[in-house]
This record gives C-alpha cells, structure tokens and sequence, in this order.
C-alpha cells in the first residue's frame, strides 16, 4: 500500500497521537524505546517489568506506554510499507549503502581475526601459550567501555532489574562464547590446521538450522547458493594449504583435537545465532556489557583452573605484553563490530564472510612469516565474495534488516542503527507520521 492511497483521518490521528504523547514528555526516544521493549511480551518469555514514566514537573502524570506502543507501530508499519512498495529488482539490494557496509564490515572482520592469530602466533613463538588468560583482558576492556556506558545511561536500579530478569540469558550467551574461544584454541594443540578448519564448516551448518527452527528464518535459493560458492572458495584455499603442505602436518592426537573443534564450532553456532536474537530487541551496549561482565567472570575463573601452569612457565617480557595488548584492543574492535552485522544482515552472512580470513592471513604471512602465495588463493578469494554477492540476489529491499522474530511491524524489535525498524521509522519521519528525533539507539 503506497503512502498516498492513506486517507487523512487515519494519518491525522496518528499526528494527535504523537502530539499528545510528546506534551507530556521529557525522554528522549532512545530511552523510549528502551523501556517500552522491558513492557511488552517475546517468543521466548522475555522481560515482563513495568517502568513507570514520569515527567519533570509535579503537574505531569504517567504517560499510558500502550498509546505510545500503538502510535510507534503504526508508524513503523506504514513506514516499512512505503519501503517495500519501491520498484525493486533482483540486484536493487546489491546497490544499496546497507549491502556494501555490511561487506566492508565482514571483511573488515575477518581481518581482525587474522590479527589475533598473528598475535597469538606471535606468544607462541616467544613460549607464551595462555589461551584462556589472554581472552581475559578482552572481556575486561569490554565491560570498562560498555558496563560504564550502560550504568550511566539506565542507572544502577534499571540495570539491577535487568539483571534480575535477563541474567541467566546473557549467562548462557556468555558461556557459550568463553567455550567456544577455548574450544577451538585447544582443539589446534592436538589436530592440524586443515582438519580444525575444516570441521569449522559446522558452525555455518549450526547457524542455518539453529536460525531455520528457532528463529523461523526460511532462506531462499540464492541465499543457500551463495553459502555453497563461499565454502567451494573456503575448499579452494584448504586444497592449495594441503598441496603447498601448510596444513600443519602430523597430530599429536586427531581424534581429541577432531572432537575439541567440533565442540567449539558448535558453541559458537549457538553464540552467533543467540546474539543475533539478543541484538536484535535490546541495545547493542546493554548486550555487550552483559558478554563484557560475564565474560570476564567465566573466563577468568577457567584461566585460574587450566591456565596456571601455563602462565608460570610463560615468556614474559615487554614484546609480549605488547602482543597481548595488541590481541585485546584488536579482539575488542571484532566483538563491538559483529552486532552491526547481525543487524543489517544475519549471523549465516556473519559466517561466511569470515572465510576470507585465510587468505588475509596469507597476505599478512608474506610480509610477517615469508609466505609464499599459491595461484588458488586469489580465485579462491574471489569466489567467495562472489558467494556474498549471491547471498542477497532476489532477495528484500530491507535484505536480512527485517526480523521474522519480532513481528510483521518489527514491534518487537529495538529502533536501533542498522534495523529495519529505525528505517521505517526515518521513512515515516519524513512523512510526517513519526516525530523528529536525532539520536537514535544503538
């Protein structure tokens, strides 16, 4: 339905609506939006604490949160209408800034974790091999930047509530995450490089089902080609390791290190997909203060229990505490830029664009390690940008933005950078359907 064919007494109520709800505020949307998601109902039984708002003066009462609920989601609606009414065709989103962001951010990614490698190869070299203590400073620096961030946006008392409600679950996402770094770490002291990568396939098998059944995401054909060209052009790079016998050689015992990457791929299968979820209906600070806090708690305690002896025995000295700096800020940037990418597209897309990794790693090792380069790798790069291009052919304007988790309208979703919901609303916004409002949630 097109914004035109809209008659004016449904638009001028929505104005009123607005208008009225507005004379009696002082929040700003980014709080709004906030606390209305803390009222309202999810799939998985969210949070059910009433927040009470009230104005600055004594003469203000409490604002009725279902008028502001109802007047938000018209406009969301009719701005994802208007959105989705635009002539479109099979390659439009592959000409959209939204597309390009999200390939840029995946790249930019994988980078990132090409760094940490290099930097743990790095301690290694030096006979510093702690991987679950140096993790530790990462969830340190995350709850220094996004606890405090938090704190001082909601306050301690909102904070608690949360906390209280929401917990467990940010414990469950946190656990998973500390298990699935050190699983896969440990999984390369006792197989080969080419059998961990490998068997790492089966986090892209986890995420596709895990989404499918969950969080009812049903993918089209292109999406589950695309899949398939970026793991061919992940083949082409394994086979040109295993031909120039880079694949690490004999293992010290295959089937345990087998078992401690099928694990870790597994768990972080289930971290992507649940913080897909959580990213999704709640600010991107608030979860990452969460995984920052718990975290840093749960690795910590690990580190102290399989990680002592390792740490006495390590090399210490000013390179490798340079290293570990180097490991935490860049490890940092990684965690801080995935959510934007679940956002804008999915934790599938987040997956496969991680791929390119080793070829960055090769570019890196030419001029770190003295590499040599093998013919297959640039095809193979090749290949699965191509893959990531075909990932969003014929599909939405919106491509992965719109959630089929939080409703037809998004209502269940956050208004946050990078969601389908904070498009429609700027959509409406310009249609006058929705008040003007620079700062937006993140």
């Amino acid at each position: 339905m097109k914004f035109s064919n809209i008659t004016a007494p449904p638009v001028q109520k929505l104005r009123d609506a607005f208008r009225r709800y507005h004379q009696h505020q002082e929040y700003s949307q980014v709080q709004q939006f906030e606390m209305a998601d803390y009222q309202k109902p999810s799939q998985f039984q969210g949070p059910t604490t009433t927040v009470e708002i009230t104005g600055g003066s004594s003469n203000e009462g409490r604002i009725d949160s279902s008028n502001t609920d109802y007047a938000t989601n018209e406009a969301v609606s009719h701005g994802l209408q208007q959105i989705e009414a635009k002539k479109f065709h099979w390659y439009s989103y592959l000409t959209t800034a939204d597309f390009w962001i999200v390939l840029i951010l995946g790249q930019l990614l994988s980078l990132c974790i090409t760094a940490t490698n290099t930097f743990t190869t790095f301690l290694a070299n030096y006979g510093t091999s702690i991987p679950a203590f140096q993790t530790v400073f990462m969830y340190i620096l995350l709850s220094l930047i996004y606890l405090t961030y938090t704190l001082y946006t909601y306050g301690p008392k909102k904070y608690g509530k949360i906390l209280l409600v929401d917990g467990w679950k940010y414990f469950i996402l946190s656990f998973l995450d500390v298990q699935g770094n050190y699983f896969t770490v440990l999984a390369y002291r006792y197989t080969n490089i080419l059998s961990a990568q490998l068997i790492n396939f089966w986090a892209i098998v986890c995420v596709v089902i895990i989404s499918f059944l969950l969080l009812r995401v049903r993918y089209k054909i292109f999406q589950i080609i695309g899949i398939l060209i970026c793991c061919g052009g992940m083949g082409l790079l394994l086979a040109s390791d295993h031909i120039q016998g880079t694949n690490g050689g004999p293992a010290e015992n295959m089937l345990k290190g087998d078992l401690f990457a099928l694990l870790g791929a597994t768990c972080y299968g289930l971290t992507n997909v649940f913080e897909e979820w959580y990213v999704s209906k709640r600010p991107m600070y608030e979860v990452l203060s969460f995984m920052g806090l718990f975290g840093m708690c749960i690795n910590g305690v690990q580190a102290a229990i399989f990680d002592r002896q390792s740490f006495q025995q390590a090399t210490w000295n000013n390179a490798v505490v340079g290293y570990l700096v180097g490991y935490t800020l860049v490890l940092a940037l990684f965690y801080s830029v995935v959510p934007f990418i679940f956002r804008i597209a999915s934790a599938a897309f987040y997956n496969i664009s991680l791929l390119t990794a080793n070829f960055w790693g090769t570019i890196i090792g030419i001029h770190v390690f003295g590499y040599a380069i093998h013919f297959l790798y640039p095809i193979a790069f090749v290949l699965i940008i191509v893959g990531l291009a075909v990932y969003f052919i014929a599909g939405s304007v919106l491509g992965e933005s719109k959630k089929p988790w939080l409703g037809d309208n998004q209502e269940e979703g956050v208004a946050g950078w990078g969601t389908a919901k904070l498009k429609a609303l700027n959509t409406a916004r310009k249609q006058g359907m929705a008040p003007a409002e620079g700062n937006t949630t993140v």
